[in-house]
């Protein structure tokens, strides 16, 4: 699922090598935390949020198999 994130982010946005993603695992729940620079904030957030909520989604859909919750936060 890292790889995932990382792999959609990238085409996102315009400074790809400043795409990073860091995992944390607990019991239940996989929170991945998607670095990208400021400039590219808007790009990956995407307008009301569309972009986010559909990247969350796939992760989401990816996730199933694992049967733990995974949350994906955006940072800069």
């Amino acid at each position: 699922m890292k790889d995932l994130v990382e792999f959609i982010a990238k085409a996102l946005v315009d400074h790809p090598e400043q795409v990073s993603v860091e995992l944390f695992e607990d019991d239940r729940t996989i929170t991945l935390e998607l670095h990208v620079a400021s400039e590219d904030m808007g790009k990956v957030i995407g307008k009301q949020g569309r972009i986010a909520k559909a990247i969350r989604t796939v992760v989401s859909a990816a996730a199933l198999s694992e049967k733990k919750r995974v949350l994906v936060d955006i940072v800069q």
